[in-house]
C-alpha cells in the first residue's frame, strides 16, 4: 500500500498546477502509465481537471484508451480536455525512429569457408568430446486431432552414457517411478543418435547437401549465420521406422545455425521431403539444439535439446527430449536422476541479428 501510494504521487508530481501545458504524447504516456499502475479512476479524473494541452486531443485517441481499460469518470475528462483543445494545432507526428542498416550478408568466398570449416567440425565432431554421462528427460505428446491440442504421454528420465565415443542409453524413471527396462523397448516413438550422427550426415561429403546462406540471427545471445541446405533421397541416411515394420529413407532439407564467431554448430532442424502417400508417417522433423556445457574445466558444445514431430494421418505425436546435468565421465562421477523442470522459452528463441557495438 505504501509503495502504490508513493508511486502515484511522483507519477502525479509533473501535472501539479502551474505547469507547462501538455502536449498529447505527454498525456498519453501519463495515462497508459496511471493505468499499469492502477490508479483510482476517480483521483485520476480530478489531476485531469488541471491539465490543459498546447495541442489537439482527437476523439479518436479517447476512444483507443477506453478500449485500453481506463475508467468512465477518466473518459469523461478526457473528452471534456478534446473539446477544450479543438482550436489547438494538430499534434506533429513523431519522428519514426531510425531504422538500422541491415546486416551485409558474408561475401560468397565468406560463406564458402564457412561451410567448409563447419563441414571439418562436423565430421570430426564426438572425436572432440570428453566421456562424460548426464540426464536426459524425454517428454512425449500426441494429439489425436491434428490442431495441435497436445496431451502429455509420460516423461522419461533416462542415464545417458558417452563413452570411447559411443552413447548408451538406461532408463531410470517414467513418470517418476523407477524402472528397468530398455530403452528400445519404451514403445511410442523414440529417436537416438542425436549427439553427432545428424550433423556429421548432413556434412558428409557423400550426402551431396547444398547449402545456401539464408540470414543472420541472434541465438543465445550471440549472432549466428543460418543457413538452408537440402540432401537428395539417394544420397540420404536418415532412416525413419514404423512400428518395427516399415522402414523410409527420405530426402530431407532443412536449416542450420552456425556460431558467427567460433564456427560450431548451435541449431541443426532436419524435415523429410516427398514421403510416398502409401507410408503411413506422413511428416517427419526433427531439430537439436546446442550450447555450451561445462566438463571438468573446459566448456564444449553439447546437446541442449532436441524435438521430434510426426504426423501419421490426423495423429500427431511430438517428443522434447532436454540433455542436462552433464558430468564428466568417471567411476567417481555421481549424478542426481531428479527430473529437472523444462528449459525456459528464451534459451531456445531465435531473435533478430543485432548490430555490432562500435568500440
Amino acid at each position: 500500500m505504501w509503495l502504490r501510494l508513493a508511486i502515484l504521487s511522483l507519477t502525479l508530481a509533473w501535472i501539479a498546477p502551474g505547469q507547462a501545458r501538455l502536449t498529447v504524447e505527454q498525456l498519453l504516456s501519463f495515462v497508459r502509465s496511471s493505468l499499469s499502475l492502477k490508479h483510482e479512476d476517480r483521483k485520476l479524473a480530478d489531476y485531469l481537471k488541471k491539465v490543459t494541452l498546447r495541442e489537439r486531443l482527437d476523439a479518436r485517441v479517447v476512444e483507443t484508451l477506453q478500449g485500453e481499460g481506463i475508467g468512465p469518470r477518466t473518459v469523461e475528462a478526457l473528452r471534456l480536455l478534446s473539446e477544450a483543445s479543438k482550436d489547438q494545432p494538430v499534434p506533429v507526428p513523431p519522428k519514426p525512429k531510425p531504422t538500422p542498416a541491415p546486416i551485409p550478408p558474408p561475401s560468397a568466398k565468406d560463406q564458402k569457408r564457412i561451410i567448409e570449416e563447419v563441414r571439418e567440425y562436423a565430421l570430426n565432431y564426438t572425436k572432440r568430446l570428453p566421456d562424460f554421462i548426464c540426464t536426459q528427460v524425454t517428454r512425449r505428446y500426441i494429439d489425436p486431432t491434428g490442431l495441435e491440442f497436445w496431451q502429455r504421454q509420460d516423461v522419461i528420465t533416462t542415464k545417458l552414457s558417452f563413452f570411447e565415443q559411443k552413447e548408451n542409453y538406461q532408463v531410470i524413471l517414467v513418470n517418476s517411478r523407477p524402472v528397468t527396462t530398455d530403452y528400445q523397448k519404451l514403445g511410442g516413438a523414440i529417436s537416438a543418435g542425436e549427439f553427432g550422427t545428424m550433423m556429421k550426415e548432413v556434412f558428409d561429403p557423400e550426402s551431396d547437401a547444398r547449402f545456401t546462406w539464408l540470414r543472420w540471427a541472434t541465438l543465445r545471445g550471440r549472432r549466428h549465420h543460418v543457413y538452408q541446405y537440402r540432401v537428395p533421397q539417394n544420397r540420404s541416411k536418415w532412416r525413419i521406422r514404423y512400428q518395427d515394420t516399415m522402414d523410409l529413407v527420405p530426402a530431407y532439407g532443412g536449416l542450420i545455425y552456425v556460431d558467427a564467431e567460433s564456427n560450431t554448430v548451435s541449431r541443426l532442424r532436419l524435415e523429410a521431403d516427398d514421403i510416398p502417400a502409401t507410408f503411413p508417417i506422413q511428416q517427419a522433423s526433427v531439430e537439436m539444439d546446442y550450447d555450451l556445457v561445462p566438463i571438468g574445466e573446459q566448456p564444449f558444445m553439447l546437446p541442449l535439446k532436441h524435438t521430434m514431430r510426426m504426423r501419421e494421418g490426423k495423429l500427431l505425436v511430438k517428443n522434447e527430449v532436454e540433455f542436462r546435468l552433464y558430468r564428466k565421465f568417471g567411476a567417481e562421477a555421481t549424478i542426481t536422476f531428479d527430473t529437472p523442470e523444462p528449459l525456459p522459452e528464451d534459451k531456445l528463441e531465435e531473435k533478430p541479428p543485432q548490430q555490432e557495438k562500435q568500440p
